[in-house]
């Protein structure tokens, strides 16, 4: 229907994340490749909520290190919106934009009914999608320490932490589109805060999964000179996540913890 019906915006919603694993075949044969392979152009969107939120394994991962790894030659569109602003934008130049791309959009749950998740009547009228939100409140460069750069809900919880703990060393930015990868605006940012040395990745994925094999490559070539970045978050798994609640809120605390701390 997409694919022939260009006027119109086709939204595929999962009930979790996890659950695209059974169009897995339709995902690899014809929406990441439909331009290469087929020749032909699909606006379809992809809702899959992704979001480790203490639910077990098959209701936290949309898989999104297996999208990443289908990214390429401009082929698709993979995004993690923070804002209800973002999330409106995003779909509006979905729906307007001339040269048509599929969009995979990660959807936390929690985000719905979490209380600093708010957008300004003004916000939504007005302004873009932004594919990064860059932390310029954050200080002046020579008083930041750190900087935290995510992508998704794991946002919140270190915004929440910083505040709790009266934390002003820090900025933590968001990638808000992981592709096509916002080379530029990140570069700009780490090239206005060169003085800062320690930029970390934090993510609520095990390391083999999520993005941070993804990002890893691409900031090599955005850090300035004497900038390394580090890796926060899960450690390897098998599976996605924790089937217990209790164990996902002690690993959720200590990664939240080490993103400030190590």
């Amino acid at each position: 229907y997409s694919a022939t019906r260009k006027d119109a915006l086709v939204l595929w919603e999962a009930q979790f994340g996890d659950f695209n694993n059974g169009a897995q075949v339709i995902i690899d044969q014809y929406i990441s490749a439909c331009e290469a392979k087929w020749g032909q152009t699909s606006g379809v969107v992809m809702l899959l909520p992704h979001g480790f939120e203490g639910q077990g394994p098959e209701h936290s991962s949309a898989r999104l290190e297996r999208f990443l790894q289908l990214c390429a030659e401009d082929n698709i569109q993979v995004a993690n919106c923070t804002t209800p602003a973002q999330y409106y934008h995003l779909l509006r130049r979905q729906a307007l934009q001339k040269k048509h791309k599929p969009l995979i959009v990660m959807t936390p749950k929690s985000l719905l009914r979490h209380p600093k998740v708010v957008s300004s009547t003004d916000e939504l009228a007005d302004g873009r999608f932004h594919e990064f939100l860059p932390d310029y409140d954050a200080g002046k460069p020579k008083d930041i320490k750190r900087i935290l750069m995510c992508s998704g809900k794991v946002y919140y919880d270190l915004l929440d932490y910083k505040e709790s703990n009266n934390i002003t060393d820090t900025a933590i930015c968001r990638v808000e589109q992981l592709y096509p990868f916002p080379n530029k605006d990140i570069k700009k940012f780490l090239e206005d805060y060169k003085s800062v040395k320690n930029i970390i990745w934090v993510q609520e994925e095990p390391k083999n999964m999520g993005s941070w094999y993804f990002v890893n490559t691409r900031f090599k070539y955005l850090l300035q000179s004497g900038q390394k970045l580090h890796y926060i978050g899960r450690n390897a798994a098998a599976a996605p996540a924790t089937g217990s609640a209790k164990l996902h809120t002690a690993e959720q605390e200590k990664l939240v913890s080490d993103a400030f701390t190590k």
